[in-house]
């Protein structure tokens, strides 16, 4: 089914991944690559809860790639994946995040850093990789301040681009969105107050905040908004508490790594559930790993509710249709959350380079190959996407703001529970 060969070599930071898609790696030779070779490196955790997502991710860059045989213009297109999470966390470290985009730019032949799942590794590697005047393309990233000024912390984000110009890019909507849409959505569902838990980390607490703010602006009230210790295994404390508040929502922002499940499952065993209780968490809990380990029981119970950037899979048309149903030809499965977005960004980033070619090849040094992707990238307009046609504005962000909910469901799976979609959210 998967008709490309990959070649995978261990490293201490990951895995890397030689790929030159649709071709045996060990025949491409100097006739097919007559330019020579660029590389595209992936960083995000590929451990741990976030196997299965990294690996979504992984397969859709490879699904671009694939799409022109792994030759664009003359270059024959390698993609490098790192893992930038911690062995003894299994979640993402600034540390290993940092090493990974000084990896890339220390590379001669890389051209763009696809990554990075979490926003907070984001925050590490774009200084980075704006130094090196190499673009950096999200599939996954929501927090507003990577990019622009509203939601964003005190100096965001001029402190991401040291160079004075935007290199980071993302083609899905920020949280700035998906929090205001989310607060409106449990106001519509019937929430009277809401008690708002965070992670304290960039994603879950700036989309909590947002959350926040838009549901005092819409009179919703908010008992709290709490950043809890994720490392610890027991909420029930915390749980307890928010049960005597009388909040009839719990929202957390945060991600499937950082507490997440045990936040479910422990609801239900406080008696947070509905009707009395319900919950609802953003797009970094759209995973099937979190409800194995929160269990069906208790997402069923707390009538589960998630908010995700963008159209579920099967309400998409066109390119979107037909990119899902070619990954689960390709790799015989659903796509993970963001597959489709790993696949859209990399498409974006093979277009780019296609643009470019003439200037890639003109560059006296690396720093102008990479400059002239950078510029390529910038100028994306009308592009035909997995959720319709949009540009990148001027500080790479997309020009749309479609969302979703979806909810948790009884399924026969082997899990026994889905996330279902239920509405486009506004």
């Amino acid at each position: 089914m998967r008709r490309s060969r990959i070649t995978a070599v261990t490293i201490a930071l990951g895995t890397l991944l030689a790929l030159v898609a649709g071709t045996d790696v060990g025949r491409v030779g100097a006739q097919q690559c007559p330019k020579g070779k660029l590389r595209l490196y992936t960083s995000w955790p590929m451990q741990g809860a976030m196997l299965p997502e990294g690996t979504g991710m992984k397969n859709g860059v490879e699904l671009a790639v694939s799409e022109v045989n792994g030759v664009v213009a003359g270059y024959c297109l390698e993609i490098v994946g790192l893992d930038d999470a911690s062995p003894q966390t299994g979640k993402w470290d600034g540390a290993v995040e940092a090493e990974n985009a000084n990896k890339a730019v220390a590379d001669p032949l890389a051209i763009v850093y696809i990554g990075t799942y979490n926003s907070g590794a984001a925050k590490v590697s774009i200084p980075i990789t704006n130094r090196a005047h190499m673009a950096q393309v999200t599939p996954a990233n929501t927090y507003p301040g990577l990019t622009k000024k509203r939601g964003a912390a005190p100096g965001e984000p001029e402190i991401y681009r040291p160079g004075g110009f935007v290199n980071y890019f993302r083609p899905i909507p920020a949280d700035d969105i998906q929090g205001a849409v989310g607060a409106k959505w449990a106001k519509r569902l019937g929430a009277k107050k809401v008690y708002i838990l965070n992670d304290q980390e960039l994603y879950g607490k700036g989309i909590a905040d947002v959350f926040e703010a838009t549901a005092k602006k819409i009179g919703l009230p908010v008992v709290a908004n709490e950043g809890m210790d994720w490392k610890q295994p027991d909420q029930k404390p915390l749980l307890t508490k928010i049960r005597a508040s009388g909040a009839d929502l719990v929202y957390l922002g945060g991600v499937i790594e950082t507490g997440a499940q045990v936040v479910i499952r422990q609801m239900k065993e406080v008696g947070l559930t509905a009707p009395r209780t319900r919950f609802m968490g953003p797009d970094g809990l759209l995973e099937e790993e979190l409800l194995k380990g929160a269990t069906c029981d208790a997402a069923l119970a707390t009538d589960m509710r998630v908010t995700f950037a963008g159209l579920p899979f099967e309400k998409m048309r066109g390119i979107g249709a037909r990119t899902y149903e070619t990954y689960k030809s390709k790799y015989g499965k659903e796509p993970t959350s963001y597959a489709l977005y790993a696949a859209e960004g990399g498409r974006v980033i093979v277009a780019a380079i296609r643009r470019a070619a003439p200037e890639i090849e003109r560059a006296k040094d690396v720093t102008g190959k990479r400059e002239a992707v950078r510029r390529a990238i910038a100028s994306t307009k009308n592009f035909e996407g997995i959720n319709g046609k949009w540009s990148f504005d001027e500080n790479g962000d997309v020009d749309y703001d479609t969302m979703s909910g979806f909810k948790a469901v009884k399924a026969d799976t082997p899990v026994g529970c889905k996330f279902q979609f239920e509405t486009i959210l506004e």
